[in-house]
């Protein structure tokens, strides 16, 4: 197994992990241990992409399962917000109905020999998601601070603020770049029709 293939699995090896001590009780080390994880996970999205390119090293296993464990990555921590109360489920719901209809549609694409790619849409959906995640994430592990600190209102209302306006945003990029998924490989419906 190259390199760039053992960063994917270390990402969904480090999922479990995340998850734990995210839910488990409300301990600032848990929950500044899930933070690190999720940004160590989320770098070894980054790492694996450029070196398997860098280096020639792009295989079949890679280019199903770095998508997958970045799916993988990226909705347990969302489910886990719903479970927290930091996501209202409807959002999450909507995100995984996306995330499971361009994935139906990438191997509809495959099984006829064609490769949908990530396009300009996507990849802004997943920054956003990645932003919102982590800024929640920074918010969690900072909330017992902020108590205790006795942080202004605003300050607080200010971030609160920023966390929606990400959740906001992720929301609409996961819609519109679903959308022109389908309408841009509409064919693949139509084929079969």
């Amino acid at each position: 197994m190259n390199l760039p293939n053992r960063l994917t699995v270390l990402r969904i090896i480090l999922v479990p992990f995340f998850v734990f001590f995210l839910l488990t009780g409300s301990s600032t080390l848990f929950r500044i241990l899930a933070l690190v994880l999720f940004c160590a996970a989320s770098l070894t999205d980054l790492l694996d992409g450029k070196i398997a390119r860098s280096r020639g090293l792009v295989t079949t296993f890679g280019k199903l399962m770095d998508p997958l464990a970045d799916k993988i990555l990226v909705m347990s921590a969302m489910v886990c917000f719903v479970r927290l109360g930091y996501a209202p489920a409807a959002v999450v719901i909507i995100i995984l109905g996306r995330e499971f209809l361009v994935t139906s549609l990438r191997l509809i694409a495959a099984g006829e020999g064609k490769v949908i790619a990530a396009d300009r849409w996507g990849k802004i959906k997943t920054v956003t998601q990645m932003g919102w995640i982590i800024v929640t994430l920074l918010w969690i592990a900072a909330e017992p601070f902020l108590s205790v600190q006795g942080l202004s209102l605003e300050i607080t209302a200010a971030f609160y603020l920023l966390m929606q306006l990400l959740m906001a945003a992720s929301l609409f990029f996961t819609l519109l770049s679903g959308f022109n998924y389908c309408y841009q490989n509409r064919a693949l419906f139509l084929h079969d029709m």
